[in-house]
This record gives structure tokens, sequence and C-alpha cells, in this order.
């Protein structure tokens, strides 16, 4: 990354910008975290609690490798980040195909990707199927971008009538069309209040009869489908989403959200030990993502 860049990112997903500890498949290294891109390490990287503590809560980054485009890495560094914050211990495992699953997972997240990694990923994925299928139906929260998010659904069905099958976490469909959804956009989410992310795709999601979306946008032509005005999808504890961004960065109470889960699966209760510094530093993300919201929402593209 450039200096340039590592601003970006430790402004708007509030990543540390000092060295912390952290080890890479049982090796001890000194790394910046604001440096750190999904995929860099694989198996397990601690992180350094704001408060000194060792509560730990076990992350997955799900094949970082080749499903990670337009800043979804961001979720990730956000999570990490304010769990810091709140007092627990990240645990951190970048699953790619052909890698050991870890074994405990708190919390998995997934990003978008292009057809190409798709299909890099997609045997490997199967292969995990049941076991991602039992971790979602015990609640481990989810959070799942774009390509991962068509693949948790039941099945896609390309332009020229190919079906690629879906593992089934959450029911609904796919279907591809000519025409790109593209842009900045604004969902309402009777849980999360206005959700801001960046849409970029040509498939239309339809959702089962019975599967709550993450939320509702005004505009035709805009969210799973362009038609329905529905956007993302929400099961169980799962979430499934077109919005890029990253979207974690601007829609803090999502993260909060998905950490919470983590912590009351493991520990029983989310329980944050928040030191002052800590305290100022949740501040000021929060008006970081205050301002980022502001300026997505003003931007049609």
């Amino acid at each position: 990354m450039t200096n340039a860049t590592n601003a970006t990112v430790g402004a708007t997903a509030g990543t540390m910008t000092t060295a912390e500890t952290m080890t890479e498949a049982g090796t001890a290294e000194t790394v910046t975290e604001a440096g750190m891109t999904a995929g860099t390490a694989t198996g397990a990287t601690a992180g350094t609690a704001a408060s000194g503590g060792s509560r730990p809560i076990d992350v997955m980054s799900l094949y970082p490798k080749d499903m990670n485009i337009y800043g979804d890495s961001g979720n990730v560094l956000t999570v990490r980040r304010r769990l810091a914050l709140y007092g627990y211990e990240s645990v951190m495992h970048y699953y790619n195909q052909g890698d050991e699953w870890p074994e405990r997972v708190d919390l998995i997240l997934g990003g978008g990707g292009q057809d190409t990694g798709q299909k890099k990923i997609i045997d490997d994925f199967f292969m995990r199927a049941d076991l991602i299928r039992s971790l979602a139906d015990e609640g481990v929260p989810m959070l799942m971008i774009c390509g991962m998010y068509q693949l948790f659904g039941e099945y896609f069905e390309t332009v020229d009538g190919t079906r690629l099958d879906g593992i089934g976490v959450i029911g609904a469909y796919t279907v591809g069309q000519d025409v790109r959804m593209i842009g900045n956009l604004v969902e309402r989410s009777d849980e999360f209040g206005d959700v801001i992310g960046y849409e970029n795709h040509s498939g239309q999601t339809f959702l089962r009869e019975g599967v709550s979306p993450l939320g509702r946008v005004e505009h035709d032509g805009r969210g799973n489908n362009g038609e329905d005005h529905t956007e993302g999808a929400r099961v169980n504890n799962v979430i499934g989403t077109y919005m890029h961004g990253s979207l974690l960065p601007k829609n803090p109470k999502i993260a909060d959200f998905l950490i919470r889960k983590a912590c009351e699966r493991r520990y029983g209760a989310f329980e944050p030990q928040v030191t002052d510094s800590a305290r100022g530093e949740l501040d000021r993300l929060e008006r970081f993502a205050v301002e980022a919201r502001r300026v997505a929402a003003a931007r049609p593209r």
C-alpha cells in the first residue's frame, strides 16, 4: 500500500496504525495492521485487545485471495479493530482453498469476486458446504458480500442458461442479466436504520417467501433485482448483501451486530471493556462513518 492508501484505510476502517505482535502459522512477527491486507496470512493471527485482556474471538476471512474486491477487506479490518476497542482479542483465520479448517470459528466474513475467482474456489467451497450450513444453523454470525452472497443462495443461472448451484444457506436464487446495477445505494433497514454501500452486479437475486431482506430501496433498478425494492437477505445471524464499499466502516451498527452475536455465542453475553482512549477512538470512528455515509449518499456513483 502507498502512504495515501494506508491513511485512507486507517481513517475509514479504523485500523490500528501502531505495530502489534501477531502469529502466522505459529511464527511471531511484528506488522502494522493498516498495512495488512486480506490474504496476507494463512492460518491464525492474533490481534491485541485494547484492554490488554485475552477474551479471544476467532474470525474467519473466507477465500480472501479470490473473493475480495471493491474494498471488502475493510470489513475484516473493521471487525478486528472494533473487537480490540471492546476489549476482545481477534484470532484471525484467512481461509483459502486447500487450507485446513480451524478448530473454532466464531464469525465469518466473505467478499465479492470475479467469475474467475468463483470458479477457483467452488470445489473447495462445496467440500465445506455441510460444515458452513451447520455453523449457520448454530447461529454463527456471517457477512457475505456479492459473489459470496449469491453462492450462499440456492443457485445462479447465467445469461446463457447455465445453472450453478449454491449451498442453500439463504433461500434465494439469482438469474444473470446483461444490464449491471452500479452505484452508491441507500437502503432502509428495520434493525440497522439507513444502510449505505456500493453495488456493482448484473445478477438479479430473488428471495424465497419468508426470507427477510436486509433492507429496502426506494428506486427501481436497484438492490437485489431492480424490481421488488429488496436488498440483501437475513437468515438467522447470516447477512447477505450486494453492498461493497467497504460496508462495515460506513455501517458500524452491522459490525457491532456481528461482534455481539459472536461474543454472546462464545461467552454468553457481550460485555465490552472500553477504556477512555478506546471510547475516544470509537467516537472518532463514528464521526468518520457519518461523513463517509453523507458523501456516499450524495453521489450516485
